[in-house]
């Protein structure tokens, strides 16, 4: 199976954002809304922020983030708020960053600080999707470039599969004509919800994409592996039609455990610059 890197089409991976999204099982081979084979994350509260911090910086590192980016996690014992950081760099969030929001994308106790104005992203697919426990939005190098021309994004790559069987586009055009390319109302977000639909990432058309995951570790993976595998796709186009994994390899590799998650997650915080290492707590 091959795919070449050209615009799409069509734009049938729009659908879901245009009619609406309704879990359904159906939709997805081996797909179940549930957070159940999660990796074990911890339910500690400060624990939970300082590794939100860390991704922060992690995925910096990785080269998914630079000045722009957030990721955010359900809360462990509430799952109608979760965690974010408040506005800032990725490369400098700590853990006193980081603080709760309900699922309108609204602090849960005032604060004087400056807020991520597409925190409305995350409460968004929170709402929708009870199965998800993290979300990312980023804006790499390596996927802008799919964002920018709508060709077809799938997995090619063993380690690829963790971005997903499917690669929606959501197209703000589409519903809200021309805007700054910013999710900041509700109505907005509930649109790259439904874009979203049962997948695990989607590409936002001339602006960057976002990443869900049930849980922040699995969000992570399939961020870094997600952004790896679309820049391999632009390199391998110059000898060739990029070669695309079968439904059945997409199936089996796509199935996600967690101690090859944790090996992941340990390599890159070990490995990562000592300047974007978090202070001491």
């Amino acid at each position: 199976m091959t795919v070449a890197l050209s615009h799409a089409a069509t734009h049938g991976a729009l659908s879901p954002g245009q009619q609406g999204f309704v879990p359904n099982t159906a939709q997805v081979p081996n797909m179940v809304f549930s957070r159940e084979g999660a990796t074990h994350m911890t339910t500690d509260l400060k624990s939970l922020k300082r590794d939100l911090a860390l991704a922060h910086r992690l995925l910096v590192d990785q080269g998914a983030m630079d000045a722009f980016g957030h990721v955010s996690v359900r809360h462990p014992d509430r799952p109608d708020r979760f965690l974010l950081p408040v506005a800032g760099a990725p490369s400098r969030v700590t853990p006193d960053d980081i603080i709760e929001y309900d699922m309108n994308a609204e602090p849960v106790e005032p604060t004087p600080a400056g807020l991520f104005s597409e925190r409305i992203i995350h409460s968004a697919i929170f709402r929708a999707r009870p199965d998800v426990g993290a979300v990312c939005h980023h804006h790499s190098p390596a996927i802008m470039p799919f964002a920018q021309t709508g060709a077809s994004l799938k997995p090619s790559c063993q380690t690829g599969a963790a971005m997903g069987a499917q690669v929606p586009y959501w197209d703000s055009r589409d519903e809200f004509g021309d805007t700054r390319l910013l999710v900041v109302t509700q109505a907005e977000g509930d649109s790259l919800a439904r874009a979203l639909g049962p997948w695990w990432t989607v590409l936002m058309r001339r602006h960057g994409a976002t990443v869900a995951g049930r849980d922040l570790h699995e969000c992570i993976f399939r961020t870094v592996h997600g952004c790896a595998d679309a820049a391999s796709q632009i390199r391998a186009a110059a000898l060739g039609p990029v070669q695309v994994l079968s439904e059945q390899e997409q199936n089996l590799a796509g199935t996600l455990r967690p101690d090859p998650i944790m090996r992941c997650w340990s390599h890159w915080t070990a490995v990562m610059n000592p300047v974007l290492a978090l202070p001491d707590a």
